[in-house]
């Protein structure tokens, strides 16, 4: 690679490969002919595997080099972002990763299961079928029919171009330009560059207190510290671990904040239509981080959220912190002016 500063480490670009959606397979025919293919791929037994039919160019490729790759796209930066005249500063960030080997064929029906398996635990992770094992009469058949193929992991390289060569100023600018323009995905993105780049001064929206760092995008990995958070609050008092999860992974914004040791200390979500209504939930701050002023700051980045600060009026409610919230600007509705229109407010409960 070019630039060292670039490179992924190992674990990282396998990590890549195992989330990635499709995989791109690039070989030759025995004629010396390009194939190129994208395939549903999984990491099993340190190689990218991956099935098809037991024809055709793949089964070509099958003895010969090859090499796999994926990317994904972090953010595009238009050039305005730093020039406001010139062209050439416009840039995609993004992380790949790529592996040269030959193609195997996997013969052991028990390793063709296993690859099955894993298969459909991520292109299918609800279930909703009989677990596939080599001598399982569902699968029998079909396991001996179908085509496994795999090329290993060994020569695997990572990229991650994500302004690690940009002075840390620099990518706090970036930063700032990321939150205020707020395009779907934007807010991950940030998250993503700081990852890269721990130097990265925190610009003003994401100011925390000493100790502590605020998270302007939480995902999937902080889904069980953040339900550790929430579970016996007043209003999740005989609400499932799961139900918690799942309205927190259905967030159209989803903040937190970390401690001095990575451990997530605070998290709030909020739900918006971007334009009218924004409504507020599950804000929470640990305990022993109570009183420094961190839910203040959690709640000010989540107002300033992309998808929140179109909202004309944010809603939430609340049995015991109403002095904090009014320091937001938040009211009692029964003090505001009345509406031009009577209504009731009607629920549909499920369960």
């Amino acid at each position: 690679m070019r630039r060292e500063i670039f490179r992924m480490d190992r674990a990282e670009a396998e990590a890549l490969f195992a989330g990635a959606q499709v995989v791109h397979v690039a070989s030759t025919t025995e004629e010396g002919e390009p194939v190129l293919r994208v395939v549903h791929g999984v990491v099993v037994r340190g190689a990218i595997a991956f099935h098809g039919a037991p024809a055709g160019e793949k089964t070509e490729a099958v003895g010969r080099p090859a090499v796999v790759a994926c990317e994904e796209i972090v953010a595009s930066i238009p050039s305005y972002f730093v020039d406001p005249a010139r062209a050439c500063p416009a840039t995609t960030l993004y992380r790949s990763a790529q592996a040269h080997g030959v193609i195997a064929r996997v013969d052991d029906p028990d390793h063709k299961a296993e690859v099955l398996e894993a298969l459909m635990r991520k292109y299918q992770p609800e279930g909703g079928y009989t677990p596939i094992e080599a001598a399982h009469p569902l699968y029998r058949k079909a396991i001996e029919g179908i085509l496994v193929l795999s090329v290993p992991l060994e020569r695997l390289d990572g990229k991650a171009k994500l302004m690690q060569h940009r002075a840390p100023e620099e990518r706090a600018r970036l930063l700032v330009k990321l939150w205020e323009r707020g395009a779907p995905g934007d807010a991950a993105a940030i998250e993503v560059i700081r990852r890269a780049s721990p130097d990265t001064p925190a610009p003003a929206f994401l100011e925390a207190p000493a100790g502590c760092a605020l998270a302007c995008a939480l995902g999937p990995g902080d889904v069980e510290a953040a339900v550790d958070l929430l579970e016996g609050a007043y209003w999740n008092q005989g609400v499932p671990r799961v139900v918690i999860a799942r309205a927190l992974l259905g967030a159209t914004a989803w903040v937190g904040a970390r401690d001095a040791a990575g451990r997530l200390v605070a998290t709030a979500r909020a739900i918006s239509d971007g334009a009218r209504r924004a409504w507020l939930f599950d804000v929470m701050v640990a305990p022993a981080l109570r009183g420094v002023r961190l839910g203040e700051a959690l709640v000010r980045m989540l107002l300033d959220h992309p998808a929140v600060r179109g909202a004309t009026h944010v809603h939430l409610g609340t049995q015991d912190a109403h002095g904090f919230y009014a320091r937001f600007g938040f009211r009692d509705r029964a003090a505001l002016p009345p509406r031009p229109f009577t209504s009731t407010e009607m629920v549909l409960v499920r369960g």
